[in-house]
């Protein structure tokens, strides 16, 4: 009996964990990638943590009174195949942290705290420990705390040596200063926030014309600069974070948008009344190069490029006139290349391109 009871104790674990394995998870390689991350997820908390990682829900203290809850969700996309392509993937982290603080931002909100999810055929600890490693340096430069997330490993759904990344914020904005978009007047202001590139919008076009159409390869030289292919596709998206809360301090801002998805057309519309259009200067700046290449090579229509990509501004403010200048002063010393791109006249809402 203790012969037979020892060889069972000795044999059911391993071959259990063996056949979740041979089936492609690997539960304790999973496991020993997340105890590696701790120490790093563990430098972003902030004051209102009260969890630690790994408990099955994150804990944060409440704001207090007088104040709301922002949230948000969003994904890398396609963006993932460049990185996995360059074998690079510390920038995608910062991509999806950045890419919510600024969908809450538009709200008037600071961050709390984010959570992500990535999801893969097979679990890699090196790719994951760069992943996180973006993940914390991005909430850290936010002021935000990453205060938990999944992992999880799922053969069959996902590509081999690919994965998903996405990610959730929760933000604070005091409720009486919300900005709903709403309140944008005729005679107002748009100022223009340059963004760092693609940010994480129109890579299901972008790779088209890039590998297949110019048939460029991954690590060659982008034409007219010293940067690799690589470097200009995974160039960060940006945070506007700090300069923008500057700016809400010195003046009133009416209206916000992150030029995401939909360009233009689809995201400055959102953040007007019914009863006023926006009308923005397309020559009052320079387009990156990245963008003219991707129109030229790929033979994309103008206004369809508006309407996929940021075009150089990744964020628009909606001020008043005679608040202009200074809130120009206020985003130059963040060192922030602002500029005025348009402005707000009456009648039906929508968008209108000119130049």
């Amino acid at each position: 009996m203790k012969t037979n009871d020892k060889a069972t104790k000795t044999s059911a674990a391993p071959i259990a964990s063996s056949a979740y394995a041979q089936a492609g998870v690997d539960i304790d390689a999973k496991m020993s990638g997340i105890d590696r991350v701790k120490q790093m997820i563990n430098k972003t908390a902030t004051r209102g943590v009260l969890s630690r990682i790994g408990t099955f829900g994150g804990l944060f203290a409440s704001p207090g009174e007088g104040k709301v809850l922002v949230a948000s969700t969003d994904g890398v996309g396609t963006k993932l195949k460049v990185a996995v392509m360059a074998n690079r993937h510390d920038t995608v982290g910062q991509d999806i942290v950045n890419h919510c603080v600024n969908d809450i931002l538009v709200q008037g909100a600071r961050p709390l705290f984010f959570m992500d999810y990535v999801g893969a055929s097979k679990f890699d600890k090196g790719v994951f420990e760069q992943i996180v490693s973006g993940l914390c340096k991005a909430c850290r430069e936010n002021g935000c705390a990453l205060l938990g997330g999944e992992t999880a490993e799922m053969p069959g759904l996902y590509p081999p040596g690919e994965y998903d990344l996405v990610g959730a914020i929760v933000g604070v904005a005091d409720r009486k200063r919300i900005v709903v978009g709403k309140d944008a007047r005729p005679g107002d202001m748009l100022i223009g926030l340059p963004s760092g590139g693609l940010q994480t919008n129109g890579y299901s076009l972008a790779r088209k014309v890039f590998f297949e159409t110019a048939g460029m390869k991954i690590h060659d030289k982008f034409p007219g600069t010293h940067k690799t292919v690589a470097d200009v596709l995974l160039a960060v998206h940006r945070s506007f974070l700090r300069p923008v809360t500057k700016v809400m301090k010195r003046v009133i801002v009416r209206g916000m948008a992150h030029i995401t998805g939909g360009g233009f057309p689809d995201n400055v519309v959102r953040s007007l009344p019914d009863d006023a259009y926006a009308v923005i200067d397309r020559s009052a700046w320079t387009v990156p190069r990245v963008f003219t290449f991707i129109q030229e090579r790929g033979q994309v229509g103008r206004d369809e490029m508006y309407r996929v990509f940021n075009m150089g501004i990744g964020f628009v403010l909606i001020v008043r006139e005679k608040d202009a200048r200074r809130a120009l002063s206020s985003l130059r010393r963040e060192q922030c290349d602002a500029r005025l791109i348009g402005y707000v006249a009456e009648g039906k809402r929508r968008v209108v391109l000119q130049n």
